[in-house]
C-alpha cells in the first residue's frame, strides 16, 4: 500500500461510507417524524470560502435540504480567508449545543496540522459528523504545451526536455493538489517549476490563456474547458477512472500509483457537542445529499455525494492526521507561520 493510498480509500469506502440511497420508507418516515420533534431554532452552517465557489455552492445545497429535517431555519456563513482556517477557527468558538456546522475539505483538519507552525486548532478540536462528498484530482495541460503532448509521459519528456516552461499551478502551496504534483516530481525525478495561485479560478484563467503549461487542481475545475478543447486532461489521482473523464488514465495507469488520493468534504461540529445531537445532524446530512437534486448539482463540480457515520468519519480524520505527516515528510515542504 502507498502513501497516498491511506488517504481517504480505505476509510471512506472500506467502512461502507459510500452513499446509501435505498433507505426503506418506513424508516425515513419515522426518522422524520423524530427530527421534526428535536428542530433546532437556527443553524448555521460555516463556510471556510468566498460565495460563488465549489464549497459554498455544496453549502448551500445542503443547508437548504437541512431546513425543516434539522433545523427550523438554516443559514450559510462564509467566514473566507487563509485557506479555509478562518471556517474552522469560527466553529471552534461556537456553542457545542448543535447549531454550528461547518463544512469544509479534509485538509483544513488533517493537513494543515502539519503545515502552518501557528495553526490554532487541532483535529481533536472539532467533532466528526458525516461526509458530504469527495473528489478526484488531476494534471492538465493547456496551449502553451504542444498539442502533441497527449499523455502524462508525453508532458514529462516535453517537461525534460524544456525545462524552462515546465511550471504547473496549483491552488495554493500546501494545498493537496501542489502535494499531489509534487509528489510526481519526486517519482519521476523531473524537476518541475510550482507555481502557487490564490485558488483554483486564477490559476485555470491562466492555464487557459496561456501562461502557464500544466496546472493541478480537482477535475472539475476542467471539465467545461476540457468539453471546448482548450485543456487536455492527463491523468487523475483516484483508485479508478474518475467518473467525468472515464477515457483519461489514472496515475496509477500512467506508472505512478504513489499518487493515488482523492479528498472528501466534511461536516463538523464543534468539540463537546452530545452524541445524540451529532447522530441527529449526521441523519439528516445523508438524507440531504442522498436527494437526486443535491447528487445532480456536486456533479456539475466534478464531485461524488457520498456519506458516512461520525464514527468512520473520525477514524478517517485521525488515520489521515498521520498519513499527511508521511507525505510533508517525503515531499519536503516546509511548515509555513
Amino acid at each position: 500500500m502507498t502513501i497516498l493510498d491511506r488517504l481517504t480509500r480505505r476509510q471512506l469506502l472500506a467502512h461502507g461510507g459510500a452513499l446509501a440511497l435505498g433507505a426503506p420508507a418506513g424508516l425515513l418516515g419515522a426518522a422524520g417524524s423524530a427530527q421534526a420533534q428535536t428542530l433546532l431554532d437556527n443553524v448555521r452552517v460555516l463556510c471556510g470560502f468566498p460565495a460563488g465557489g465549489t464549497t459554498d455552492a455544496v453549502s448551500r445545497r445542503v443547508a437548504d435540504k437541512l431546513r425543516g429535517s434539522y433545523g427550523r431555519t438554516t443559514l450559510v456563513e462564509n467566514k473566507p480567508g487563509a485557506g479555509g482556517r478562518f471556517g474552522v477557527e469560527e466553529l471552534r468558538r461556537a456553542t457545542p449545543d448543535g447549531s454550528t456546522l461547518l463544512l469544509t475539505p479534509a485538509a483544513m483538519i488533517t493537513l494543515y496540522p502539519h503545515i502552518y507552525r501557528s495553526l490554532t486548532y487541532k483535529p481533536q478540536d472539532v467533532t466528526p459528523v458525516c461526509t458530504g462528498a469527495q473528489v478526484q484530482f488531476a494534471f492538465a495541460v493547456g496551449p502553451r504545451v504542444p498539442e502533441s503532448v497527449r499523455t502524462l509521459k508525453d508532458y514529462l519528456a516535453w517537461a525534460k526536455a524544456n525545462p524552462g516552461d515546465a511550471s504547473y499551478a496549483t491552488p495554493g502551496a500546501g494545498s493537496p493538489p501542489h502535494f499531489v504534483a509534487a509528489l510526481l516530481e519526486k517519482e519521476s525525478g523531473i524537476n518541475l517549476n510550482h507555481v502557487p495561485y490564490r485558488g483554483s479560478a486564477p490559476g485555470v484563467q491562466d492555464l487557459l490563456g496561456g501562461q502557464i503549461g500544466a496546472m493541478s487542481s480537482p477535475v472539475g475545475d476542467y471539465l467545461v474547458h476540457r468539453k471546448s478543447g482548450r485543456v487536455r486532461i492527463l491523468a487523475t489521482s483516484g483508485a479508478q477512472r474518475s467518473r467525468y473523464t472515464p477515457d483519461v488514465p489514472t496515475y496509477a495507469e500512467a506508472g505512478f500509483p504513489a499518487l493515488t488520493m482523492n479528498e472528501w468534504y466534511g461536516f463538523f461540529m464543534p468539540a463537546k457537542v452530545p452524541a445524540d445531537v451529532v447522530q441527529r445532524a449526521a441523519t439528516a446530512i445523508k438524507a440531504a445529499i442522498s436527494a437526486p437534486e443535491t447528487i445532480e448539482a456536486f456533479a456539475q463540480f466534478g464531485m461524488e455525494a457520498m456519506a458516512n457515520t461520525p464514527a468512520e468519519l473520525a477514524k478517517a480524520v485521525h488515520d489521515e492526521h498521520i498519513a499527511w505527516a508521511a507525505v510533508v515528510k517525503r515531499v519536503g515542504f516546509t511548515p509555513e507561520d
